[in-house]
């Protein structure tokens, strides 16, 4: 099992300093949010693709894939009812996806809980429809880059469209394709009905990725308050993994960058590799 961290904890300092610093602690792949790097991965020229992805070679990092797909550029939306915004979030997946594959990465994860919300007078099952059509047509985009778009199921805190993995794998059942495929994040799924290491158990084998953070939203092994409740086991949780016969990497996903970036990263990292013994 290998271990990986996102960027955008680093957001503002150059993408060949923060693979510097993650190839550094230790980790052995990146995660990118494209917003950091530019509002429209248009905007990324092919020459300044090649970069980034010799960057990470040249600190043996591999760039794992994206996340935060739609945060930017503004007004994309996948269940909104405007044909035309849901034709500007499918041209710009499909630029995503041509991204991905440039700079070396193989999953997209589809989080973007304000983005995929449902809003009146849409109902659920035009949204369900309308996200599953989207994700179908740009399947076959996917399999020539050797791309999967991965569905992340949130927390009714997060999103009201997807919220366990049950709906997540019933949606990419129904497009029946092996480039739309699930995930699992850790800070979503202690909300699932089968806790964390029972939905772990039940869905890791299919999973293609996973998000490790605690509940709370703060990076893995970071000290919790009390309102924060508890620090994962993330001994039981690995071992969940390797049991449920998880092959995908283990993603540090935190929301909370005190005291500052790299702490947080050195600690997850070191969390993990410990409880990996």
């Amino acid at each position: 099992m290998k271990l990986a961290t996102c960027n955008e904890p680093w957001r503002g300092t150059p993408v060949e300093e923060v693979f510097r610093v993650v190839a550094r602690i230790g980790y052995e792949g990146v995660e990118i949010a494209p917003f950091t790097l530019a509002d429209h991965v248009g905007q990324i020229s092919a020459a300044r693709r090649k970069a980034i992805r010799k960057a990470a070679e040249d600190v043996d990092l591999a760039i794992i894939g994206l996340h935060w797909l739609f945060v930017s550029p503004k007004g994309l939306h996948l269940t909104a009812p405007d044909q035309a915004v849901r034709q500007r979030t499918l041209d710009y997946l499909k630029s995503l996806v041509d991204f991905c594959s440039d700079i070396g990465g193989h999953v997209m994860i589809v989080g973007s809980p304000q983005q995929r919300n449902i809003e009146p007078p849409n109902t659920f099952e035009e949204g369900w429809k309308r996200v599953r059509d989207m994700l179908a047509s740009v399947a076959p985009t996917c399999a020539d880059r050797d791309v999967t778009i991965c569905i992340e199921a949130l927390s009714p805190k997060e999103t009201n469209f997807i919220q366990t993995l049950e709906e997540s794998s019933r949606f990419v059942d129904e497009i029946g394709h092996p480039n739309i495929d699930v995930m699992l994040d850790c800070k979503a799924i202690v909300t699932m009905p089968d806790g964390i290491e029972g939905t772990i158990r039940k869905h890791g084998r299919r999973a293609k990725h996973f998000h490790a953070n605690e509940p709370c939203g703060k990076g893995v092994g970071m000290p919790l308050n009390e309102s924060e409740g508890v620090n994962v086991d993330w001994q039981l949780v690995l071992a969940a993994l390797t049991e449920s016969g998880y092959e995908g990497w283990v993603s540090c996903e935190p929301f909370d960058y005190h005291p500052d970036p790299t702490t947080v990263a050195e600690t997850g990292f070191s969390v993990l590799r410990e409880a990996m013994c």
